[in-house]
């Protein structure tokens, strides 16, 4: 299959953005329009998140979302942004290889350059393999998709102190192997493990912003190359509604949803798309 030129570009593009010198901040949209917002405050790249999507379509986080809402999701984002797109697509949703290579297909058909893909509590050798046919099958489709490897040991604490590392490292080089572009490795916020895992890493690393994790500037001078917000732009949005509408419900005042933060003009933007 030939890809279209704009295809094409957008995903050399995102492989670009992880050369350095500076880490990649991505921000993680749900919807268009969380999308197009991220984009216009000036998001080099976008990203979903896993989470964030299966709860905005009413589902819990964890491989339950189903494939058309997923697809539909980064189609509405493709429609609606100029940036490369780069979908978190959980486990890929099945251990079937065959299976997960038209899910990815139909993932980059949708609109995405570039992919999580995690690997959670399973045999590091069953994601190597999935790994290996998310990579044939964007082959397949002629798009350089960037495959990015996730690593959970220290997320899911399946291991602790250096076998956690030990692990991390040697699930990392199984991932390369296969035909992973770069490794998320969420959780770690200590800088002294963040930099060994950004040297001993033989490709880009990403990490999950979380308090206390250096800020990017700081990141990109150890060696990580891309910072994810996660459902962390989900929370704040969800959150500071949870409480207007509290407020609002219990004596119908309209001052609860006062603000001083203007939102942009989302008839506008979308217009004409």
């Amino acid at each position: 299959m030939t890809p279209s030129p704009d295809r094409s570009a957008q995903a050399e593009a995102f492989r670009a953005l992880h050369a350095g010198p500076d880490a990649l901040v991505l921000p993680n949209a749900w919807d268009a329009a969380s999308a197009a917002l991220m984009q216009d405050a000036g998001a080099a790249a976008v990203a979903t998140s896993s989470a964030a999507v299966a709860w905005a379509r009413g589902y819990p986080d964890g491989d339950a979302v189903p494939v058309p809402v997923l697809l539909d999701v980064i189609a509405g984002i493709a429609r609606v942004i100029s940036v490369p797109l780069t979908a978190d697509i959980e486990g890929g949703y099945t251990d079937d290889l065959t299976a997960l290579g038209e899910t990815v297909a139909a993932v980059i058909g949708a609109g995405a350059v570039g992919i999580n893909l995690e690997d959670g509590a399973r045999d590091p050798d069953l994601h190597a393999r999935k790994v290996a046919a998310a990579r044939e099958a964007a082959d397949r489709a002629g798009v350089a998709l960037f495959i990015n490897a996730r690593i959970d040991v220290y997320l899911k604490g399946l291991a602790q102190g250096e076998a956690a590392l030990a692990q991390t490292l040697d699930r990392a080089e199984r991932y390369r192997a296969a035909g992973a572009d770069g490794i998320f490795v969420p959780w770690p916020i200590d800088e002294t493990l963040l930099t060994t895992l950004a040297h001993e890493i033989a490709l880009p690393l990403n990490v999950m912003a979380r308090p206390g994790l250096p800020n990017a500037a700081r990141l990109a001078a150890i060696g990580v190359r891309r910072l994810s917000s996660a459902t962390g732009p989900f929370r704040v949005a969800y959150a500071v509604m949870a409480q207007a509408v509290e407020r609002y419900l219990a004596d119908g005042d309209s001052n609860a949803f006062a603000t001083e933060a203007k939102l942009p003009d989302l008839n506008a933007r979308l217009a004409g798309l």
